[in-house]
Order: C-alpha cells, then structure tokens, then sequence
C-alpha cells in the first residue's frame, strides 16, 4: 500500500481513496441510469417519424455496403409510435423528479449520513430502470411515473456525495480526491453512449429493452458493493488504520459530531461564499447542458461529420475533461501543501481560469466552418479541458467553507442549477432555425457571456476559509482541549503546522 512519506498514512489504496473510486463508480452509474433513456428511444420509436429519420437516414448512408447492420436496423423498427410531444416530455420527466429532493436530500443526508441515503436511493433507481421496459410496453403512463421517479431518487446524489466528502476530504487533499469522484459524470457520458448504442443494434429484448437491463444490474452491483465498503465516517469504519482516521480528524478539525447541529438557514442564505458557488454552479451547467444536448447536432449540421465519425469525435472533449479534472487536482493540491497560496485563491483562480479559458474556445468554435473542422474540435476539446478545472474550483468549494452542511450547500446551489437543463436545450433551439454557422455562433456567444459572467462573480465574492456560521464553538472547544491528548504525534507535524498557518484564513 503506498504511503505517505511524512506522516506515514497510506495514499493510493487508503480508505478516502477507495470513497473516491467507489463514489467515481456511483456516478457513472447516477448518469448512465439519467441518459440511457436518451438512447434507448431512438430504437424503442417507429424510425419512419420525424424524430428518428434523420438518425437512421446517417445510419444506413454510412452503412449501405454492410447487409448485416440494414437487417439489424430493419429489426430494430421499434415498438412506439409516440408524437413529438410525448417523447420530450419523456425525456424532460427526469428533470422534474430530480430537481425536487435536491435541498431536502443534502439535509437528510447531513442528518443520517451520506451512505444509506446515497446507496439507497441508487439501489432504488436501479429496481426502477430495470422495470422500466415493462412500464413501456404497459402504458406511456406508467412511463411517465417511473421515469419521474428515477430522477426524484436520483436527486439525493450529489448532496449526499458532498456531506460525505465533507466528513472525509482532508483540505490539502480535496481537489484530487473529489476530482476523480466528479469524473463520474463525464464517463458516465461517453460510456453509456457508446454501450448503449451498442446494445440498441446488437442487444436482446429488441435492442432497447437491454440497454435497462444491463444498467440497472450495474447498478445493483455498485449498491452491493457501497453497502459493504463504505461508511459515513472515518470514526465509523472497521477497516480503516489508526493512522489514517488521525490524520483525517486532524486535517478536518473534526470528530464525531455530538449533537445534531440546527441549520442556519438565513446565514447561508445571506453568505457570499453560497452565491458564488450558486451563481457559478448556474454559469457552468448552461454551458455544460448546451454542449451536452446541442454538440452532436452541431457537428453534424454544421462539421458535416458523418455519425460514425460524430460519435467518436462528440467523445473526445469529454476526454479533455476527465484528463484536465484529475491532473489538475493533484496539482492544485501540491501547490497549496507547500504553502505557495490559500484555498480561496486557489478556488478563486482556478474558476476564473475555466471559465475564461472556456468562454475564449467557445467563441472561437463559432467561427469554425466544415473547412475548419478538426480544429473546431481542437477548441471543442480545449473547451472542456478548462471546463475540468471546475472540479478545484466551485464545485468542491462547499465542503472548503461550511464542511459540515456541505451537502445541504450543494442540494441548494444544483436545485438552481438544474433550471439551465431545462432552458438552455431550448434556447439553442430557437437560436439555429436554419442550422447555419452564423446561428450557432450566438449561441457559443451566449454560452461565452454567461461563462464570464460566472467567472467575475466568483472571483469577486468566493470564499476558501470556513465560515463562522459554519462553525460549531462547543464542539471545537471540545476538539482543541482533546487534540493535545489523543493525537499528540500530529501537533508536531510540518505539513499539518503549514495548513494551520497558511490556511487559516
């Protein structure tokens, strides 16, 4: 097991790192089960509509010389004949459910711990996804209810991921730890669609009906595992060295709490530090969602990219961004362990560095025809590279300022933040009526304009230093008069001595 040389605690295979891998694994699955869906209708709808012509129209032009794959799309006809109304209304009911238990989630999981809140309700999307093909075929009611109520359970999963962290994440390690945990996503992305279209073409149950089935086993598979590797609490694992729950108390500054804190509503309401986050948590998923429904599209229209090719190339920024978002993690963190700047700085330099360096490629993908193509992917790539520079900047900042209410924090900030996930998709629609270069250039410029935006507002009123309605006096008073006596090999301690002097304010 490697180990850290100063303070002999383990590193790469430490309890806190296999949080992160397993939470990493937890949110491939988070998003796998919210965008199979997406997939899954191209082939579950009659292809001869409107919505999937154009689709299959690419698919047999770039396949016309292959008799196997025209027999597996000649199979795969689908079952529905759903109007255009009802399969956007299908692919919007996630959303619904899934910005309800944004706030109340962060609470409950701050209550009773990250762990059964998280693992539970996973576990339940999972139950849910593989019943959804029964649901289908029964009536487009019933599909409407269960996938309402995989995104309502699959709300939980980034407050409660966030109390966890706040519990867990030592300061000097927070950037790459949660960094790898928040590349979930992002390879949640490529990975479904990959798979996915895949077993849409190739699987069982017609194709579609696969696509649930193999998602949500996966899914029971993590809960299975969560359930009996994680714990809510240092304090509380059975596996965990004495070495590494003292270096992660001492790095905290803190111990089991005992007594359950009352929320400050009004002073997290009225704080700077839970503006920033929000204000840029909203900047970044209008950006984020924008690319995420609209890029495919542009590289078809306006790239000319044929869907072999799309399919690839729309992969490669995501790439950029798991890269960027856990190299820069060890970097920030390295940098702030020798002392060289706080962790408001860095938080505050970091996010302003995404969200300019984003805003720069955007604007210059705009001017980018089918002449220039590959290196509008280029700046595509280079775009989400700086988009993973978030993950040190607002998106773990949460658990830098109020550690303790952390998940209740980001609850709050993504409630707002699912809002763009449901206008902005919209918006770039109004935007390109035609399709043209001239129509997609806006919409990058409104994307720019919001990233900036993102980026002075956060740069002006970011916070790295715990808040004082974050604090609890008497369980710190507790925790200075016991330091000395319990952990007496870390007052000592050169890395610790620097975080205490640089890091306090």
């Amino acid at each position: 097991m490697a180990m850290d040389s100063k303070n002999n605690v383990p590193c790469c295979l430490s309890q806190r790192w296999i949080l992160s891998y397993i939470s990493c694994w937890a949110f491939i699955m988070v998003y796998a089960i919210r965008i199979n869906f997406s997939v899954a209708i191209v082939c579950m709808v009659d292809p001869t509509s409107n919505f999937n012509s154009t689709f299959y129209t690419s698919l047999n032009e770039n396949y016309t010389n292959s008799t196997e794959s025209n027999v597996l799309i000649n199979k795969n006809q689908g079952e529905f004949d759903w109007p255009k109304s009802v399969r956007s209304s299908l692919l919007a009911m996630y959303y619904y459910g899934y910005i309800l238990l944004q706030i109340p989630g962060g609470w409950v999981a701050t209550r009773f711990g990250g762990k059964r809140v998280l693992g539970l309700m996973t576990f339940i999307t999972s139950i849910l996804t593989l019943l959804t093909p029964v649901c289908a075929r029964l009536h487009v009611n019933a599909l409407y209810a269960i996938r309402f109520m995989i995104g309502f359970c699959a709300g939980v999963s980034f407050p409660a991921m966030h109390s966890m962290w706040g519990r867990w994440a030592p300061p000097l390690e927070r950037s790459k730890l949660m960094g790898l945990s928040y590349s979930g996503p992002t390879i949640g992305v490529i990975l479904t669609y990959a798979v996915s279209g895949l077993l849409c073409v190739y699987g069982f149950d017609n194709g579609w009906g696969s696509i649930f089935y193999v998602t949500g086993i996966v899914g029971i598979l993590w809960s299975v595992t969560w359930y009996f590797m994680i714990h809510d609490t240092p304090q509380e694992h059975t596996r965990i060295t004495p070495a590494e729950r003292r270096y992660i108390e001492n790095s905290i500054g803190s111990r089991p709490q005992l007594k359950v804190l009352k929320t400050p509503w009004v002073k997290m309401f009225t704080s700077s530090a839970l503006w920033a986050c929000l204000i840029s948590h909203v900047c970044n998923n209008w950006t984020n969602y924008t690319l995420q429904t609209s890029l495919p599209l542009f590289m078809r229209e306006v790239l000319e990219f044929d869907i072999k090719q799309n399919g690839f190339l729309s992969a490669v920024p995501y790439i950029c961004n798991i890269i960027s978002a856990n190299t820069s993690g060890h970097i920030i963190d390295y940098i702030r362990s020798k002392g060289y700047i706080s962790t408001g700085v860095a938080r505050r330099s970091v996010q302003s560095i995404s969200f300019v360096g984003q805003s720069v490629c955007l604007v210059a993908v705009g001017f980018m025809g089918k002449e220039q193509r590959h290196i509008a992917v280029v700046f595509l790539s280079l775009s989400m590279a700086f988009t993973g520079l978030n993950k040190g900047g607002y998106v773990i900042n949460h658990v830098d300022f109020a550690p303790r209410f952390a998940g209740t924090l980001f609850g709050i900030t993504n409630t707002f933040a699912t809002i763009p996930g449901m206008v902005a998709p919209i918006v770039a629609g109004l935007l390109t009526p035609n399709r043209t270069v001239e129509e997609w250039r806006v919409v990058f410029y409104v994307c720019a304009g919001i990233g900036i935006f993102g980026a002075i507002f956060f740069a002006v009123f970011g916070k790295g230093e715990v808040q004082d309605w974050a604090r609890d006096p008497e369980l710190e008073h507790e925790i200075d008069v016991m330091r000395p006596l319990k952990i007496p090999d870390y007052n000592t301690d050169e890395e610790t001595n620097i975080y205490r002097k640089k890091f306090k304010n």
